[in-house]
């Protein structure tokens, strides 16, 4: 098939993420990546949100998650961030929060509560204390590192990070897929393990979609819009800053440039009076 003629969505696109994730066998394979376990522990994983809202292709930055359980006890946010925002920490702590606040609808005994885990996939780099591609945070003690609970956990995965180099996981290979673009590159996804096959069947299946190619496009074109908002919101505020900068910089130079008129016009004797005088007529 000619490469003009080949059409795969963007895996990285939250809307296409998330109708990849409808597959249970891809779901056990991507968590089985991030978390680091074997995909035979995770016996069950249930998708709780697998309906779209209607409104998501006018919805501009509002992040589209995918929410699940595993193995009856795990409750699991996912979602993908494609431009910068200085808060995502905050936000990801307020939602994997507002997840175990949730549970007290269902069971009041703090006992019963379940583990709550957020994995945050961003298409920008955030943690600039590292160039390692996978974070990964709790709640700990600081001098000692003593874990104070594991009732929370946070996975950042920066995809600008991946080295060019494999380091030999499993969501090397993974994060190779949601930054594909051609269809080589998702061949070689593909041949990496049966579970990232699974997702490129999947992906190819629903990119061939008319109503989800109209969806995934209308839900793109969102993100664009947002995105070209933004950046000339950028360039405004930038352009207004440096005038009012440069406004602000010949008010200060006007300042002093009074201020030493006037001490050296005080050294020969002049009365402040009619410095001023001298100064107001030359202004």
């Amino acid at each position: 098939m000619p490469d003009q003629e080949y059409f795969m969505m963007s895996p990285k696109v939250d809307f296409a993420f998330k109708e990849i994730m409808h597959n249970d066998k891809v779901r056990k394979g991507f968590l089985s990546a991030v978390l680091n376990i074997p995909v035979d522990d995770i016996k069950k994983t249930v998708l709780k949100n697998a309906n779209l809202p209607k409104n998501h292709e006018d919805s501009k930055q509002g992040i589209l998650d995918v929410y699940l359980t595993m193995n009856d006890d795990t409750e699991i946010d996912i979602e993908i961030q494609l431009s910068y925002m200085a808060t995502w920490a905050e936000r990801s702590a307020f939602y994997v929060s507002k997840m175990l606040v949730d549970q007290t609808n269902i069971d009041k005994i703090y006992s019963n509560f379940k583990k709550c885990i957020g994995i945050n996939i961003l298409d920008f780099k955030y943690v600039k204390e590292t160039e390692r591609f996978h974070t990964i945070y709790h709640i700990r003690e600081d001098s000692e590192n003593i874990c104070y609970t594991d009732i929370m956990e946070w996975h950042l995965i920066e995809l600008p990070k991946l080295p060019k180099t494999e380091d030999g996981t499993v969501l090397y290979d993974w994060i190779k897929f949601l930054k594909a673009e051609k269809k080589e590159e998702f061949d070689m996804a593909a041949s990496s393990n049966e579970y990232i096959r699974e997702a490129v069947d999947t992906l190819e299946v629903i990119s061939q979609d008319e109503q989800k190619r109209l969806e995934y496009n209308a839900r793109q074109k969102a993100l664009w819009d947002y995105n070209t908002l933004m950046a000339e919101n950028y360039i405004k505020g930038k352009a207004e800053g440096r005038a009012e900068g440069r406004a602000e910089g010949e008010a200060r130079g006007i300042s002093k440039g009074r201020a030493e008129i006037l001490a050296k016009m005080k050294v020969f004797g002049i009365s402040e009076s009619d410095i001023n005088k001298i100064l107001s007529i030359n202004s």
